[in-house]
């Protein structure tokens, strides 16, 4: 056997390595100039204010539906049918099936010519009012050449196309108030 004497440890620490150094953190920039909302006057009384960004959609304090499909242009009849379905789940009988057909078709054919991958159909009623919008999900311009299909459909109160952060928007107001039959004055 071995015997060297009896196993004491060392009277120094053992020797470790030095710790790591920090690197040292480039300083931050300082903006040269300030930013360009600041040096800006405020408008004066009749002026218009400028946006800087617009306003997403949003719909709040109302029943609302929404779906997510493909942008594809057959599938409008699958966003008739869910949007017919919802309006009379909520018990309005008016617009007729056909008016609602009408213009959903007309919104979701527009949105699935912007060629965007999906689309999404938001449905909101208010007042006596629906609102059907549909997104493209694409930065399309405005195409405002279906305004007038749509304000041709029988009980369409309001109609709209715009352009913002969340893609191309075409909506409709429409009206769910039984339509009156005209009369026609004695002669």
């Amino acid at each position: 056997m071995d015997d060297k004497g009896p196993k004491v440890p060392p009277s120094y620490p053992p020797r470790t390595p030095p710790p790591q150094k920090k690197p040292v953190e480039a300083p931050r920039p300082q903006p040269s100039t300030k930013p360009v909302t600041h040096s800006l006057p405020l408008p004066g009384p009749g002026q218009a204010r400028l946006q800087a960004r617009q306003p997403r959609m949003s719909i709040r304090a109302r029943r609302a539906a929404n779906w997510a499909l493909t942008g594809y242009p057959w599938v409008a009849g699958q966003a008739v049918g869910k949007v017919t379905e919802t309006v009379r789940a909520w018990g309005y009988t008016h617009p007729a099936d056909d008016a609602l057909e009408k213009t959903v078709r007309i919104l979701v054919g527009a949105a699935a010519a912007d060629d965007g991958r999906r689309i999404s159909v938001h449905l909101a009623d208010q007042d006596d009012m629906l609102l059907i919008a549909v997104l493209s999900h694409t930065g399309s311009e405005p195409d405002e050449t279906i305004l007038a299909d749509l304000a041709a459909v029988p009980g369409t109160a309001s109609c709209g196309t715009d352009t913002s952060d969340d893609g191309r928007r075409v909506w409709a107001v429409l009206s769910t108030e039984r339509p009156r039959p005209r009369t026609t004055p004695a002669a």
